[in-house]
């Protein structure tokens, strides 16, 4: 699996762009794609068309959209784009706007950009790590920071009370390879600080397969919007604002499973 760095280069990193709106947003995004060779321009139309259809759950974290759509033909390779606008655009999210950073996702399927994934999750997850990604001066310091993993200090192993069998969290999204795969990094990187992992795992699924596979979780997190979107499923469906937020993912976990 591809390494950020090695689907994020330093082409693809332009900082304090200007864009009107959101979708001039997402479509500097998507051109930066284009230009690195990961996607066509109608990958840069389906990303837009994604939030016209599915609102704006993209947005992940405060200020930060990932901005995405399904893998398909107008995807050339798995790629990424990170812009940091001039000044922030208003996507429509109830609790994360305004967005001034938009990263990009071109991916071929669903399992290509795992560990791209997971270390961004990571990257952003840490307070100082986020704050210097979001003042870096130039392209090749954001590179350079995405090159390099923050130093995770680990509590300690809290006790796991056994279940009968595994237990398993969805995460879900409009199309299940991108902001749900962002969650369930997030979310798994919780997971293993606690010593849960053996006992929970979690799988990232698109709203059509989640209602599909809810008789299967102990429970659904997503974004406000895709909660309205699934409605009542049977299990609890429980609202992440941010992403990115270990501590967030931690609180809905303990809440899930009241510990």
């Amino acid at each position: 699996m591809a390494a950020l760095n090695e689907i994020l280069p330093v082409a693809a990193v332009l900082l304090d762009v200007p864009a009107a709106d959101w979708r001039e947003a997402v479509r500097r995004a998507g051109d930066l794609m284009v230009a690195t060779g990961a996607a066509t321009d109608t990958y840069t139309a389906e990303m837009i068309r994604n939030v016209e259809e599915n609102g704006p759950y993209i947005v992940i974290a405060p200020g930060l959209a990932l901005a995405h759509a399904r893998p398909s033909p107008a995807v050339l390779g798995t790629g990424m784009s990170w812009v940091r606008l001039a000044e922030p655009v208003e996507f429509g999210h109830e609790s994360n706007d305004p967005v001034e950073l938009v990263v990009g996702l071109a991916a071929q399927d669903a399992s290509a950009h795992t560990a791209a994934m997971g270390a961004l999750a990571r990257l952003l997850a840490d307070p100082d790590t986020a704050r210097a990604l979001r003042e870096a001066p130039t392209p090749r310091a954001v590179h350079a920071l995405l090159s390099g993993e923050p130093q995770d200090a680990r509590p300690r192993r809290t006790a796991v009370r056994e279940a009968d069998g595994p237990h398993k969290i969805l995460t879900v999204c409009g199309n299940g390879v991108g902001t749900s795969l962002f969650l369930k990094q997030t979310l798994e990187g919780v997971l293993d600080r606690w010593g849960w992992s053996e006992y929970v795992t979690v799988e990232a699924t698109d709203t059509i397969s989640a209602k599909g596979k809810a008789n299967e979780a102990v429970a659904i997190l997503t974004s406000r919007e895709i909660a309205r979107t699934l409605g009542d499923v049977g299990v609890p469906v429980k609202v992440v604002e941010d992403f990115t937020s270990a501590a967030e993912a931690d609180r809905v976990l303990r809440d899930t499973y009241d510990v």
